[in-house]
């Protein structure tokens, strides 16, 4: 789904410079489809609700501690060593392309749906990667494997997403970023395992999701407007 509504669909915006109402549409299907099916598992297979708690101390803290780190190191490398450099010179446009399909093309759009991605949509990321597909995995594997299996595939979509930013660099910048994500992804496995509780792997998600929409930006409202 990501390769249709992030590649396929979005070529008429690239050329046209346009914006695609399909494939806005196409990823919200995908997304209704990918987020409903653990409910349907749960209610219909498992014959069982979801349990809800309260965060802890340690939950928010642990979350708080990995999410800042990572965010700081997203900092450091695009404002201390990518920014000015030729690393980056097309990703701008790519960036600005791809929000358009979503209709976020002015700062104000930008930041709605930054507040959706950061704070919606990294929940259900979590809901889906680490409560269903990490939770149903270590039910059959060892954690270790469930944890690693996880985030493999929490990694896939987002290999797409890099290699369409990062166009002629896919070894040098989209795998080694997918690489990262996955092990942010094994990270926030090990910290739902910790707490039984999703809420310290989203609040690191959180903070990791706002530091990547603030250097896109960056990249988008201030970069290309300098150029």
């Amino acid at each position: 789904m990501t390769w249709i509504y992030f590649v396929v669909l979005a070529r008429p915006a690239e050329t046209a410079g346009g914006t695609s109402y399909i494939a806005a549409l196409t990823y919200a299907a995908s997304k209704v489809g990918q987020f409903g099916f653990p409910l349907g598992w749960l209610f219909f297979i498992e014959h069982r609700r979801p349990a809800m708690s309260w965060p802890t101390a340690r939950d928010l803290g642990l979350g708080l501690g990995f999410g800042a780190l990572v965010a700081l190191i997203i900092f450091i490398l695009h404002f201390g060593f990518l920014r000015a450099g030729p690393f980056l010179a097309s990703t701008p446009e790519m960036v600005f392309a791809r929000i358009k399909l979503f209709h976020a093309e002015t700062p104000i759009r930008y930041a709605l749906l930054s507040i959706f991605i950061a704070g919606a949509h990294s929940l259900m990321e979590e809901y889906y990667w680490r409560w269903f597909v990490f939770g149903q995995l270590k039910c059959v594997v060892t954690i270790m494997a469930a944890a690693a299996l996880s985030s493999l595939a929490f990694m896939a979509h987002h290999v797409i997403i890099l290699w369409v930013y990062f166009p002629g660099n896919f070894f040098a910048a989209a795998l080694p970023f997918a690489v990262c994500v996955a092990t942010g992804g094994c990270v926030w496995a090990w910290l739902y395992e910790r707490t039984g509780r999703l809420y310290a792997s989203w609040l690191s998600h959180l903070l990791v999701d706002v530091a990547i929409l603030v250097v896109g930006y960056d990249m988008v409202f201030l970069g290309r407007a300098q150029t």
